[in-house]
């Protein structure tokens, strides 16, 4: 049996004026419950909406273990199309796992045309939003992933195998790091 969690309303986020919708269809950013953002991306796509929820890797650790499980980039937050004069926009606020549609006043608040495009464009074959490809040698980075997850380093070295090295700074030295190239972002 599933239990429904409902958000107060002054925990939705609610966005300036909105900008000029277009006749077809635009990305909006829909506000879930907490932990539930896979939960309403399935029930959201059994409604036939178009739904983009990016994902990264993340580094968990509980008992003295560590394990990297996928979650969203953006916690309770996803992505769908609709275009609001046609779409019954309203029945996205009542699916489960969804707190509200953002609003810029009484109509949603539609993201910036090429945002969310630019994301899609960056998700991996795996399904992970991946800046790696912006990646310079020397500049900082930042490790999602494994032992040394938040932490910053440099970033020594790129191969063509998908690898990185990266120059972390432990005990007073730089120490190397090697690590597949989705486990770090531009810092």
């Amino acid at each position: 049996m599933d239990v429904i969690v409902p958000c107060p309303a002054s925990t939705v986020p609610v966005m300036s004026e909105p900008e000029r919708d277009d006749d077809g269809r635009r990305w909006y950013a829909v506000y879930t419950q907490l932990h539930r953002e896979l939960r309403a991306q399935t029930q959201l796509q059994n409604q036939y909406y178009h739904v983009y929820l990016p994902k990264r890797r993340k580094t968990v650790r509980h008992a003295r273990k560590l394990k990297t499980v996928l979650a969203p980039f953006f916690p309770r937050y996803l992505f769908i199309t609709l275009d609001p004069t046609i779409d019954q926009w309203r029945n996205v606020n009542s699916t489960f796992g969804v707190c509200a549609l953002v609003m810029a006043g009484e109509r949603p608040h539609p993201i910036p045309q090429g945002v969310v495009e630019a994301m899609i464009a960056a998700t991996d074959s795996a399904g992970l939003l991946s800046f790696a490809q912006n990646l310079k040698i020397g500049e900082r980075v930042r490790l999602l992933a494994g032992p040394f997850a938040d932490r910053l380093g440099t970033l020594d070295r790129i191969d063509d195998n998908g690898r990185v090295r990266v120059l972390l700074e432990i005990m007073g030295g730089p120490v190397p790091v090697q690590l597949p190239r989705g486990h770090v972002i531009a810092a």
